[in-house]
């Protein structure tokens, strides 16, 4: 059993790309565990009491309720456009979570571990806690950069220096109970000087907006002992079903910047109430925008029904989960997100996809072919397919998402080489090799439902649209369908459109000044403008000077220092060299064995160093480039008449 949960969101500001990448990654993790056949409950929410809540509040000229309802509802609705499904969504404000943080803090209190008392400190605001001065940089919150202000007043504190000997040897015994390691190191250097008791209360004096103590009404719940909590009160604490079969397999995702209240407060307060402290604690970095940190006064906050409206969920969530290594800092930009939509998913998962249902329907009537004996390329591709599941696997489970998908992209790579290597057009021009051909074929498609298979929990809807194209009809699951062999012969394809068509950097469409279907009128020319008008014309002659010709793409490679230009070796029949700029829109492993219309006879010229022997034909199409070609395999060097 597995409960993995996110931070419940603080809702002093709208969800952002922080927030979401919390919440993929929680969702991918359920998703994965899951398809490994686990028992997985997943669990989100929002903090929606304290300082910063009443403060926001007011200067929205808003009760709190009334605030809190409209930004709460903001994160539940921005989850599902990134197919992001928990099983619980938790708000602070919901009278369950009232009630269970009341009876925490009257347990806690009636053994002792609450005490009255005054104290003197740093406050910051931001924070909503008093701060040590080992803590501040400066003189100034590392987190807010500002000074806090020094506050004297009474206040409800938990004995949490009693537990701090426990903590310390419960880390060092239990080695995976916060990931990655640089984090436990960090907590471990913050036990190794006293540890003070925590100020668990705040008065009404100054604050109303947040849950009673239930022993004194004088005071409200400081804002972390409350939403702590909500861990316990998704699972019926204390008495529910659920909480004696998930809390065991607890494990927590958030960002480094709450690591202390989940790594120090949560612990000893779950120690105090004699329950066991969860299970893992896995610890992740920021997200900067444009390497530098997202601002609301700067302008750069990303949010993520913008991400999705312009790439789509599977795209935002695959970018994320690649991008980042897992409790690293990493960068988000529009030009990242588009590079890895068309070098990594269009070129070459979406390249690999289409080609071989292609090349399917072309060579075995849109069929699943019955494999023939296996060859040493295709035993190849098969183990390391099946080798790739295992990699995948494990990495997934330590939190190692982007070496996960570079597993699996590996095998993309190599899959799309195996076309190249076995050149399934060439086999389908001779009788003779047909079960060559079938074997190959076959070999891909198996292939492509192993990737399909691991990328389920990453990108839902296009594994399940690799699926619907294959076939499949099974629920995922790793353990019994990480074998080779699977797929029905004879059963028929689905074809599907592109998984992921390239986007364009940024361009615009530009409006031509015309309006949309508004015809030209037509007038009778006159002599001399139909003459200019046939000056741009040529004769019969002339056209017939152009040596047009069908070219076999064998090679190609990129051109040093050059961003448009690739090299391609062409059979046509004789074998050459034809720079030509489409690198912009094809990659290398695109073109080879490609046929192409080739002008044949330019003159040499050189560009960029390279001699081109010949121009190669395509067709542009509102800022694309589609490279021409003829309906029908035919031998290289045929002439076009």
């Amino acid at each position: 059993m597995i409960y993995i949960t996110t931070p419940i969101f603080y809702v002093n500001a709208q969800p952002h790309l922080g927030h979401a990448y919390s919440t993929v990654i929680a969702d991918t993790y359920c998703r994965f565990m899951r398809l490994c056949g686990e028992d997985v409950r997943f669990q989100t929410g929002t903090d929606e009491h304290g300082d910063k809540i009443a403060q926001a509040a007011e200067e929205a000229g808003v009760k709190p309720q009334e605030y809190v309802d409209r930004i709460s509802s903001m994160f539940r609705n921005a989850w599902p456009l990134l197919g992001i499904e928990p099983d619980n969504f938790i708000r602070t404000t919901d009278p369950d979570h009232v009630g269970t943080v009341q009876l925490v803090l009257q347990q806690v209190y009636d053994q002792g571990d609450i005490y009255f008392s005054r104290y003197t400190g740093l406050y910051c605001k931001g924070c909503e806690r008093f701060l040590t001065e080992k803590e501040l940089r400066d003189g100034k919150c590392p987190d807010h950069l500002t000074e806090p202000e020094q506050i004297s007043e009474e206040n409800y504190f938990f004995r949490m220096g009693r537990y701090q000997q426990w903590l310390i040897d419960h880390i060092k015994n239990n080695p995976d109970f916060i990931t990655p390691e640089r984090y436990k190191n960090e907590v471990l250097s913050f036990l190794g000087e006293p540890l003070e008791d925590l100020c668990i209360s705040r008065p009404t004096s100054r604050l109303t907006w947040g849950i009673p103590l239930p022993f004194d009404d004088r005071f409200v719940t400081y804002v972390w002992f409350d939403a702590l909590i909500n861990y316990l009160t998704g699972l019926g604490y204390p008495d529910g079903a659920d909480f004696s079969r998930y809390w065991p397999g607890a494990e927590h995702i958030i960002a480094k910047d709450i690591l202390k209240p989940h790594a120090i407060f949560w612990p000893t307060m779950l120690k105090a109430m004699n329950l066991p402290a969860y299970r893992k604690l896995h610890v992740h970095g920021y997200w900067n925008v444009d390497d530098t940190k997202m601002s609301k006064s700067i302008g750069n906050v990303v949010r993520p029904a913008e991400m999705v409206e312009q790439y789509g969920k599977d795209t935002v969530r695959y970018f994320l989960l690649r991008e980042m290594s897992f409790g690293l800092d990493s960068s988000y930009s529009s030009q990242a997100v588009v590079a890895r939509q068309n070098s990594d998913l269009a070129n070459d998962l979406g390249n690999l996809f289409s080609r071989s249902l292609s090349m399917v329907k072309k060579f075995s009537q849109g069929k699943i072919p019955a494999a023939a004996e296996a060859g040493e390329l295709d035993k190849e591709l098969a183990a390391a397919a099946i080798s790739m599941v295992t990699e995948y696997k494990n990495e997934m489970a330590d939190f190692a998402f982007h070496k996960a998908l570079q597993t699996v992209w590996g095998v993309i790579s190599r899959a799309n080489k195996y076309i190249v290597a076995t050149a399934p057009w060439e086999l389908a021009r001779d009788e003779s090799q047909k079960g060559r051909l079938q074997t190959v074929l076959y070999t891909l498609l198996e292939t492509l439902r192993l990737i399909g298979l691991t990328l389920t929990p990453v990108m839902p809807d296009t594994a399940a649209e690799i699926r619907q194209a294959l076939g499949v009809k099974e629920k995922p699951d790793i353990s019994s369908q990480a074998k080779w062999g699977l797929l029905t012969s004879g059963h028929e394809i689905t074809m599907i459109p592109a998984l992921f068509p390239r986007l364009d950097s940024g361009r615009k469409k530009k409006n031509k000044g015309r309006a949309p279907g508004r015809k030209k009128a037509v007038t009778k020319e006159a002599p001399a403008r139909q003459k200019q008008k046939d000056e741009g014309l040529i004769d019969f002659a002339d056209f017939t000077k152009l040596d047009l010709r069908v070219g076999e793409i064998v090679a190609a490679e990129k051109i040093k220092k050059s961003d448009r230009l690739l090299k391609l070796t062409v059979k046509a029949p004789d074998e050459r060299t034809v720079v030509a700029g489409i690198a912009e829109y094809y990659q290398p492993e695109d073109v080879i064995g490609r046929q192409v219309i080739i002008v044949a006879n330019l003159k040499p010229v050189k560009l960029m160093g390279v001699e081109s022997q010949g121009m190669v034909m395509a067709a542009r199409d509102d800022g694309k480039l589609v490279l021409s070609t003829v309906s029908a395999a035919v031998a290289p060097g045929s002439r076009v008449s």
